[in-house]
This record gives C-alpha cells, sequence and structure tokens, in this order.
C-alpha cells in the first residue's frame, strides 16, 4: 500500500499506470484542442469579455502542459519495479505531491471559466464560448472523478498500518502495553467492517441476530486481511498468475481435477446413473425454491406473460403457504418449474430473516417421495447467513460422529427442523402419503441447510435421503462428513468456488497469491493487461518470470524475502495478533468439508476460451480432498449457478437414457 500523507491507503504505487495514461490521453487532446482554438481565433479576441477569455486559454494551456509533465513523470514512475519491489518507484509521493497541488489552480479556473461562460454580457464567438463551456466540463467531471477516487481508495484503518518498528521491537514490548496496543488495534479494525457491513445492508430491518451476525462477520474479515500488505489489484494480479499457472499445470500428467476416488464403497457405474438421474430429477425442486427470479432468468423472454395468467388465481385452499408472494409470483414459478399440481404441496415459506429461509414440502409422486426443498441465497439475510462461518458443536442424540458445522447453516436447518417437527408439517404429510419415503434437496446454501437438517431427522426418518447441489466446502468436520456418505450425495460441476469456499481454503489462496505475486519478475501492468488478454481471447498462458527459477527444491521451501516483506511488514499491534492469537488458542476456524458422497460433473471442452454450444460432459465418484483448494477459472462463479448445474444433469441423465434405448 502507498503511503502518502501520514498514512497508508488503499492504493500501490504501481497503480498509477493505467489511470495515469488515460487520463494522460485525456489531457494531451485536450490540449492540443485548447491549443488549435487559441491559434485559429488569436487575433479575435476584441469582443467584450474577450481580453478574459484571451488570458483564460492562455493561463489554462500552461496549467495542462503542467498537468500533463506531472502526469507523464507519474506514469513513468509508477512503471518501474514490481510488486514486491517498490524501490525504483520511491519518488512517486513527491510527484504525486507535485500532481495533486495542480488540482488547487485547475479549480480556480474551472471556477473562472464557469463565471466568464455564465456572463450573459460576453459576446464573442459561438466556436470559443463552446470550446470554453467542453472546457469547464471536463474539468469538474475531472474534479468529480478525482474525488470519488480518493474516497474509494481511502483506509480508515490505514493510520494504523504505517507506524512501522524495527524487527524485534514490537516482541519487546512490555505485556500490558502491547496488549492494549492489540486490543485497540482490533477493535478499530472490528468497528470499520461492521459499519461496511451496516451500510450494505441498510436496507433490511436490523434486529439483535443481525447485530451478532455484523459482530461475527466483521471479525472474520479483520482475522482475514489484517496480516497482509496487499491492495486489491495486487490480488488481482495474483488471480491471473494463478489462474495461468494452473491452466499451464493441465499439462502435466497429473493435475488436481484427476486425483480423483472411486467411491468408498466400490459403487459400480450402475449406481452412479441411477443417482444422476434422481439427482437431475430433484434438482428440480432445489431450482424451483427460488421462485419467480429464477424463473425469469431462464425464461427471460416468456416468464412473465406466463406467469400473469396465473397472477390473479385464487391461493390453493389446502396449502399451507406463509410469507409474502405478492401477485402469486413465486408459487406459480414453482408450480412452472416443478410441474406439480396445487394439492400436492403440503407446506410453503417464502418468509425470509437471517438464519430463516424460505422452504416448501410437496409431494413427488413420480418418485414417490415428500420433498423438502430448501432455497438457496438470495437475499441480503442468506448472505449474512453464508458468512456467518465460525464453528459450531452439532449436539445429537445417538450419534457418535458429532462435529463441527457451519454455524449460520446451521442455525438455518435448526429454524426449518423446528417448523417440520413442532408444526406438524411432516406428520401431516405422511399422514397423506404414508408409504413415500423422505427426500432434502437444496441448492448452494439450500443444499448445505438441507444436509445438516438430513443429519438432524436421520434418526426419525432412517430412510431418508438428501440430495445437495453446490453446496458449500466448510460446512462438516469430518467425522460428520464421513457419516452423511450413506445418505447424502452432493453434486459439483467444474471448478465451482462455493463447493470449495472455507476459511482454512481461503487463508491457502492468500498464501498462494502472496507467494506468486512476490516471487513474479514483471510490472503489475503487465501482469494485467496480459491477463485481461488471455481471460477474454485465450491464447497460451504467459510464462512469466520469477524468482523461482533457477532455485533448488529444498530453498523452494523457504519463504523470499519479498514475500516476507508483504505478509510481515505491519504495525506491531498486527505482529502482536498473529502471535498472541495461534499460540493460546484452538483454531477458529478447522477444517470443514462437503456432506456425503461426491458426484464430481466436468466439462469436456477444448482449450479455447470459447466453446462450442453443445456441451459435453462427464461425471465420476470424488473425494473431498479435491476440492481442497479453490481454483481460478472464469467458470468458477457460473459452474455454481443453478441453470448451469440442472443443465449439466438434464445432458448426462439423457445421455445416459440414449445409452439405454441403444
Amino acid at each position: 500500500g502507498l503511503v502518502v500523507f501520514g498514512r497508508r491507503w488503499a492504493i500501490g504505487s504501481d497503480d498509477f499506470v493505467l489511470p495515469g495514461a488515460f487520463e494522460l490521453f485525456v489531457r494531451l487532446v485536450w490540449w492540443i484542442g485548447i491549443l488549435v482554438l487559441y491559434t485559429v481565433h488569436k487575433g479575435q479576441f476584441n469582443c467584450p469579455g474577450g481580453g478574459l477569455l484571451h488570458s483564460y486559454l492562455l493561463g489554462l494551456l500552461i496549467l495542462l502542459a503542467s498537468i500533463i509533465c506531472a502526469l507523464s513523470a507519474l506514469v513513468y514512475v509508477s512503471m518501474q519495479g514490481t510488486i514486491s519491489n517498490p524501490g525504483p518507484r520511491k519518488s512517486l509521493p513527491k510527484i504525486l505531491y507535485t500532481r495533486l497541488l495542480l488540482y488547487f489552480p485547475e479549480f480556480i479556473w474551472a471556477v473562472v471559466g464557469a463565471v466568464w461562460v455564465s456572463d450573459n454580457s460576453v459576446q464573442c464567438e459561438k466556436t470559443v464560448i463552446n470550446g470554453v463551456i467542453g472546457t469547464v466540463i471536463a474539468s469538474w467531471i475531472i474534479i468529480v472523478f478525482t474525488i470519488i477516487g480518493v474516497v474509494i481508495v481511502f483506509d480508515p484503518l490505514g493510520g494504523k498500518k504505517t507506524f512501522y518498528l524495527p524487527d524485534g521491537v514490537s516482541r519487546n514490548l512490555e505485556s500490558s502495553q502491547s496488549g492494549q496496543l492489540l486490543y485497540n488495534v482490533k477493535s478499530s479494525a472490528t468497528r470499520v467492517w461492521e459499519k461496511r457491513i451496516r451500510l450494505l445492508c441498510c436496507c433490511i430491518v436490523q434486529d439483535d441476530d443481525h447485530r451478532v451476525a455484523f459482530t461475527s462477520i466483521a471479525e472474520l474479515f479483520r482475522n482475514y486481511f489484517s496480516d497482509t500488505d496487499l491492495v486489491p489489484s495486487d490480488i488481482a494480479a495474483g488471480l491471473i498468475l494463478l489462474h495461468q499457472e494452473q491452466d499451464k499445470m493441465e499439462n502435466c500428467p497429473k493435475e488436481p481435477e484427476e486425483v480423483l476416488c472411486h467411491s468408498p464403497s466400490s459403487l459400480v457405474t450402475d449406481d452412479l446413473d441411477v443417482e444422476l438421474e434422481n439427482a437431475a430429477h430433484y434438482m428440480l425442486f432445489a431450482a424451483a425454491a427460488y421462485g419467480w427470479p429464477y424463473y425469469v432468468y431462464t425464461n427471460p423472454y416468456t416468464a412473465l406473460c406466463k406467469l400473469n395468467g396465473d397472477c390473479c388465481r385464487n391461493r390453493p385452499t389446502d396449502s399451507d403457504i406463509t410469507g409474502s408472494d405478492r401477485h402469486n409470483f413465486h408459487f406459480g414459478s414453482i408450480l412452472k418449474i416443478t410441474g406439480l399440481q396445487y394439492r400436492d404441496f403440503i407446506h410453503i415459506s417464502f418468509h425470509n430473516k437471517i438464519y430463516e429461509i424460505p422452504f416448501f414440502v410437496a409431494l413427488d409422486h413420480r418418485k414417490e417421495a415428500i420433498v423438502v426443498a430448501v432455497r438457496g441465497t438470495l437475499s441480503f439475510e442468506d448472505i449474512l447467513t453464508d458468512l456467518s462461518a465460525d464453528c459450531e458443536d452439532l449436539t445429537l442424540e445417538e450419534v457418535l460422529e458429532n462435529g463441527f458445522v457451519h454455524k449460520g447453516i446451521t442455525q438455518a436447518a435448526s429454524y426449518i427442523y423446528r417448523k417440520l417437527i413442532n408444526d406438524g408439517i411432516l406428520n401431516q404429510a405422511f399422514t397423506i402419503a404414508p408409504e413415500y419415503k423422505l427426500v432434502i434437496v437444496g441448492h448452494s446454501l439450500g443444499g448445505g441447510t438441507a444436509s445438516i437438517l438430513a443429519i438432524m431427522l436421520r434418526n426419525s426418518f432412517p430412510t431418508l435421503r438428501c440430495y445437495a447441489f453446490s453446496p458449500p466446502g466448510g460446512l462438516l468436520s469430518k467425522s460428520l462428513a464421513d457419516y452423511t456418505k450413506h445418505f447424502i450425495v452432493s453434486v459439483i460441476v467444474g471448478k465451482d468456488l462455493v463447493a470449495r469456499l472455507s476459511m482454512p481454503n481461503m487463508e491457502d489462496l492468500k498464501r498462494r497469491i502472496v507467494r506468486i505475486v512476490a516471487n513474479c519478475n514483471r510490472p503489475k501492468y503487465q501482469i494485467l493487461l496480459r491477463g485481461c488478454w488471455y481471460e477474454v481471447f485465450g491464447g497460451d498462458p504467459d510464462d512469466f518470470p520469477t524468482e523461482l527459477d533457477g532455485r533448488n527444491q529444498d530453498a523452494l521451501t523457504q519463504p523470499l524475502l519479498a514475500e516476507e516483506s508483504l505478509m510481515v511488514h505491519r504495525s506491531p499491534s498486527y505482529n502482536a495478533l498473529e502471535e498472541e492469537s495461534h499460540l493460546n488458542s484452538p483454531p477458529q476456524y478447522p477444517h470443514l468439508y462437503l456432506p456425503g458422497k461426491i458426484i464430481h460433473i466436468v466439462e469436456e471442452c477444448s482449450s479455447r476460451r470459447l466453446c462450442s454450444s453443445d456441451i459435453k460432459y462427464t461425471a465420476r465418484w470424488s473425494n473431498e480432498t479435491v476440492f481442497s483448494s479453490i481454483l481460478i477459472s472464469p467458470k468458477m462463479i457460473t459452474d455454481h449457478m443453478p441453470d448451469v448445474v440442472l443443465k449439466a444433469l438434464n445432458s448426462l441423465s439423457q445421455e445416459h437414457g440414449s445409452c439405454l434405448s441403444c
């Protein structure tokens, strides 16, 4: 992070190349235009107000020339060095001070120009007046965008991160002094993150649960971001380098996605095909739980017309519907997606708060099942539930495999459990269809909630099955994950980010980013430009030279000086945080895993960035260790989307059906 005005900012000294070059281009065009305007009308300033106009244009030419020189120096110096070697850029703060000082005369000139343009007594040539108006507008636009940029890169904790002490000083502080310093910095960082979260969630009604969640999530972000000196562009460069590194590894004999396990119980291919057919069927219920947003997303041209035909119908009296469903759009979408009838629904809940997510219970006559479908993330409340990632014990009677679980998702599962059992919803369903089996499904947050709900209901319903589509990776401890292999099937597509998302995996990603960024010998702007070209147009991964080249294998296990600088050079309070928290307390975020047996669906595609529309998929039994590392890919988000999961399952199911018919 750049240190100017006595504080650290969320921008690096090498981040001025691209924005500086863009402004330099604008200023050059602007300067040439004013020069042409001044030269053409040089002898025509005898009009009323022309003398002031002449002085204004002349001063503007000088001011723009000064700004162009400052910007040229700023861009040139910012291009020097690498991310972890800012030494060649040590003169940049002085140039930046000079550039910022030039905003004062520019502001004055913008005011003078605005006053001159608004003066009705000025009767000069129309072209000149229009040129001055354009100049004034451009000046104010640049000033406003500069102010917005300063606000964006302002680091509220910057003042606490700039006071570095020599090595050993922080370790020799008195325990009471260092403890107080640690407490103050931790409290300040938590308050800053809490304010940011409250600002993002300003539109929702906040109660005690929200306040507890805000504090918990703020501490999570504070813990994650407090021990590195990286700015957002450094992280972007690291992700680009990691993606290209992973693509290069695909040519190796082994890659992370090929380290697969055949299934703990040696299941044959027929069992996989049966589970894929069931998963394709139940994914419709998991997708339907999203209601009208999913239906409109997958049918953008016809959805509203189809739903409007049903919006005026009365709600069914034999279904218990709670929560807001204005115009009957949610329930109408569920009917369209699942193909069920009104009478097939036992209970539908659209109620949504933190730790309380929508779900529905329906009769599936085709599979002879009572289906509990839980909705995934679709609101700010759901996001808060996702981010409440503390671990808590799951206490179950007569189950020896108790362990740690995701706190927020567990509370959501407990809410649905109370509704199903205490409100008699499942009793009502089994009264109607006593011979049916219980199946619990969900996607994303809904998949994680469905998995924990299945664990809670397992003793009462020994034959239940659960299908979790793209569930969060950090969900169950190893003992619970092994216990669920008997009744839960997880379905993951491609390089889905959420299925690999856990705090240990995020810490591993942070270390990988720091290492690859620190060891790259190219300047950041080259990494970003080449990376953008690679992501959009494809091609061969760039072979960036690194400080790792030429080092022996033993040396590779030791951190480099550049890498240490990004992880260790922080305020003494953050050093204390690192030392004290790990020695005296158990890990707050232990390793958590995906639930049940895992089906991994991989897209068969060429190395080209743009694939044909006829995509083929392959599915195989996988192991939770395959998802112990986050893979960087343009599809890491899209592979998680419910329509992509449903498309992949339908493709595999149809392929299996055509093989059987042949």
